[in-house]
This record gives structure tokens, sequence and C-alpha cells, in this order.
């Protein structure tokens, strides 16, 4: 089977990728290892998703999503206006309809044996989990939408080598049962800043949002509570890393948790392997522990409960590619115009740290933008990476990586595609 463009992974730059593909003509086909689109915003719960100003720049995808999404509400607008506030369950079957709408092939439950350079392009060998059927399909341009890169590590690329620093990993999860209405009222009682804790009503349904950390570069509403929860024994200081919390479109009773943070262990393991099994054992542990505090410590969660564990890890960078040309803190710095304008932004680079204090969260006053050489692979102009594994410095891709930023990156390398295969 041949055609156009594969994309290999079904998250947020993959899906738009794929559709915009699809829409403009192109024989497209959407390869993923789960059994839905979404990645992290539907297996890893990370909703919702965070709100910035793209200038409309690759915004087509996103555009229509929310068209999409709210004619299933699966999603609605909260009180700042961040539109993309999803529901992560409904918003599985929303990209599925999007995707047939035009017409791009799907194929779940599959991995890439190998891949081979042919003279059509790239020639990728598919096994199916289920029943081990293989699958040879040739394509002319391939897209690696993967997170971290794994169709360039089936093509032996090498990649960015500025990997001493590495942002903390999250496990997120749901409560329902919540009394939202009386939860809200009551932080937004206690904590006055609302770059903080904000609250709304949409569609009748009580919506909020709030934060504490154990970094001490700020005063947060909560800190006496975590405090009191950690002398008790309910929680243990680490516990405290990182705590925010949202409430979800379409489920009245369920507010979701980003954390907690995976830390690494007190006790490294004899081989590294197995280091992140025992943080996710962990992870699982400090889950039980705030589900716990919440109940005993937070108005309106006496009788919430663990209603969903996500099954993907929040991960926030792992290997990226070597591209045309490296995106860089001094471009974010800059602001300088591209010739050619991936996507634009104005998210902060954020990075997530294991270590008290040791996170950044550094604002510029203009808006910055990735060049499209960025996706590019280095070595072969018809190979392209989207999402967090793009050719960017670590810090670099701390701005990046945010959902909406992945949209337009898949939306970008789409369009280039289809112009030169279009003209």
């Amino acid at each position: 089977m041949k055609y156009d463009v594969v994309v290999a992974g079904a998250g947020a730059a993959g899906i738009s990728c794929a559709w915009n593909c699809a829409r403009a003509g192109l024989k497209t086909l959407l390869i993923e290892k789960n059994l839905h689109c979404g990645g992290l915003m539907t297996s890893g719960l990370v909703i919702p998703v965070m709100k910035l100003n793209s200038l409309n720049i690759n915004t087509d995808f996103f555009e229509a999503l929310i068209n999409a999404a709210s004619a299933q509400n699966a999603c609605h607008t909260y009180s700042d206006g961040n539109r993309a506030w999803f529901n992560p369950e409904i918003i599985k079957s929303v990209f599925d309809s999007m995707l047939q709408d035009v017409s791009c092939d799907i194929l779940y439950l599959v991995s890439t044996r190998d891949i081979a350079i042919t003279d059509y392009g790239f020639s990728l060998d598919l096994i199916t989990d289920v029943n081990l059927l293989s699958l040879r399909i040739d394509t002319k341009h391939l897209v690696d939408g993967t997170g971290d890169g794994k169709i360039f590590e089936k093509l032996n690329l090498e990649f960015l080598k500025d990997n001493s620093e590495k942002q903390s990993t999250s496990m997120r999860f749901l409560m329902s049962g919540v009394d939202c209405k009386k939860f809200a009222d009551w932080i937004c009682e206690i904590d006055s800043d609302r770059n903080v804790t904000t609250s709304c009503e949409v569609n009748g349904q009580t919506h909020f949002s709030t934060a504490y950390t154990w970094d001490t570069n700020r005063t947060w509403a909560l800190k006496p509570y975590f405090e009191a929860a950690i002398a008790d024994g309910t929680l243990v200081d680490t516990d405290s890393a990182y705590f925010q919390i949202f409430t979800v479109a379409g489920m009245k009773d369920a507010v979701a948790f980003n954390c907690p943070r995976l830390l690494p262990p007190q006790k490294p393991a004899s081989d590294e392997a197995f280091e992140l099994s025992q943080q996710i054992i962990e992870g699982r542990k400090r889950i039980n522990r705030i589900a716990a505090f919440c109940n005993k410590y937070l108005n309106g969660f006496e009788n919430a409960y663990v209603s969903n564990i996500s099954d993907m890890l929040g991960v926030r960078e792992t290997r990226r590619i070597k591209p045309k040309k490296v995106f860089t803190v001094a471009d974010i710095e800059s602001g300088i115009k591209p010739e050619n304008i991936a996507l634009a932004s104005d998210y902060p680079i954020d990075v997530h740290s294991d270590k008290k204090d040791g996170g950044e969260l550094k604002f510029t006053k203009h808006i910055w933008y990735l060049p499209l050489e960025a996706l590019i692979s280095e070595k072969y102009d018809n190979l392209f990476a989207v999402g967090r594994c793009l050719g960017a410095e670590f810090r670099a891709q701390a701005a990046v990586r945010t959902q909406m930023n992945c949209f337009s990156m898949g939306e970008a390398v789409a369009k280039h595609i289809a112009s030169k295969i279009n003209g």
C-alpha cells in the first residue's frame, strides 16, 4: 500500500498533521500504538489545553477541533477565554470523526518493526499488536509524532546531545464525587490570588482551577493545609512538590489533578532500567495519599474518590531530533521572525524540576516564532518530527512542548508537504 504521507503517533501534533494532510487531498495514513487518538490529552489526562497567543498562525485544526468538540459537548470555554477545556473521554470519538471526515486512514494498535529507505521514500514494516498481522506500507513523506523520536531511532539517526538536564514526569488522575460549588466557594474565599485560583459557572456547572507547589518563591493559600497534612502523616513532604487541579467539561463532580510529580527513588534500583517502574509504583501511592489529603482537608472533597489514573505518563521531554536548524533560547528571547514560520507563541520557558525551587518559569514580553526547519530532519527533506521531540535546545523545548504549539507544529509540516506535492 502506498501513501503520500504516513504520520506515526496520534498525539496532538500527529493528529493535526494527519488531518491537515488529508484535508489537503493527500493520501494519508495515521498509525497509533494505542486504541485511540489524543496521546497525553486522553491517555495522559493532560487537560485543559493551556491557553496561549498563537496569532492564529497554523490554527486550522484547533478551530475545527473546537467546533467538533462543542457539537458533542466535549469542551467548554473557561472564564479566562480558554476554549480548550476538553473532556478526555468524549474527545476520543471526536478525533475519530474528524479524521474520517477528511478521509484519513487510521491504524490503531500497530507497531513499527523496521523502516527502509527506498526510491519511493520510506517503506515501513508494521505489525498489529492484537493478531500479529504484518503490513508493508510505502510513503513519500514520513512524520514522527511519537513523542520520543521512535521513527528517527529506527532510521539510526542522531539526536541532540544537550541532555544533562531532565524535566520531571507526572502521573495525572481524576477524582469524582466532588462538590465543586462547595470547594470553589471555599478556595476563592481563602485565596484572593486570581493568578492562582479562579472559578466560574459554565452551563450551570461550577468550574475552578487552583494550585500549590513546595517552591518558596511565592505565597500559597493552601500552604498551611499541606503543612498540617505532612505534620499528621497524611502526606509526606515530596507529595507536596506540585499540586494543580481543574474541573472537567461534562463531568459535573469530577476534578483533574496535574500531579503527583514522579521523583527519583530514595533507594536507586540496582539496575537503572527498574527505576522508572519504581517511580510509577510510588506515584500510585502518592495518588492515594493526595486523595486522602483532599478528603480530610479540602471542603467539598469529603466524599470524593479516585475514579481514573492515567495510563500514560506526563512526560515533558525525552529525545530531540537533529533538524535543519536547532531552535534555541536565543530565538525565543529575540522574537525575530524566521522566513518559514511554523508557529507563533507567547508560552514561557517552563521547566519542571524534581528539586525544590529548581524549576523555571520565564516569560517574554513578546511573541516568539518557531522556524519550520526545526521540524525537518537534518539528513532527509521528506522526514519530519512534530511534538516534543522537535529539534530544540532543552530550555527552548520547554516553551514549545505544550499542546496548542503541538497542534500548530503538525499543521505547519502538513502544509509544507502539501505545497511540495500540490504546488
